[in-house]
């Protein structure tokens, strides 16, 4: 296994820093949470060097998504929402898509909230990127199959879940 010096982490993080915060803001939508969620990725990489071969894309991208999804989960059930606030805030300061994209999101994280992490990982890869199957599977280091069965369970779910009207 290659040990990851010093020298080649100040690579990977000029070559990988700026990828990685775009997908911080991209989920994030916050830039200091998002360059709190970029150092936090970089060092999970330098936490796990020993077991680091050889670094790519991928691990830096699926690493980056797993560490917002936490952070959007954490600072959930810290402070909980006030649908009261978001309701107000999202009829008076955005336009009708806007608002469309926030409560889906306000849904989408009630959704999440009583399924495995791993749920919104493949979700967000496979809709909101627009990964293929195989590239999600990829992404997330499991087989199409896998996948596509969460995916199915995960529609399954969604739909139980709107139509007992718990929004």
């Amino acid at each position: 296994m290659k040990t990851l010096t010093n020298r080649d982490f100040a690579e990977l993080y000029q070559k990988y820093g700026p990828m990685v915060l775009r997908r911080c803001r991209a989920i994030l939508k916050d830039e200091e949470k998002a360059l709190d969620a970029m150092q936090d990725v970089f060092l999970r990489i330098l936490d796990s060097k020993c077991k680091i071969k050889d670094a790519c894309a991928s691990l830096f991208y699926v690493t980056a998504t797993r560490i917002c999804l936490n952070k959007i989960r954490s600072d959930k059930l810290r402070a909980g929402p006030d649908f009261e606030i978001i309701s107000e805030t999202i009829a008076d300061d955005f336009s009708e898509i806007e608002r469309d994209k926030i409560e889906a999101g306000i849904i989408l994280e009630n959704i999440f909230a009583g399924r495995d992490s791993k749920d919104a990982l493949i979700a967000t890869i496979h809709f909101v990127d627009g990964l293929t199957l195989e590239e999600t599977a990829g992404q997330v280091g499991m087989s199409v199959s896998g996948v596509r069965k969460r995916i199915a369970e995960l529609k399954k779910y969604s739909m139980n879940y709107l139509n007992r009207g718990r929004i």
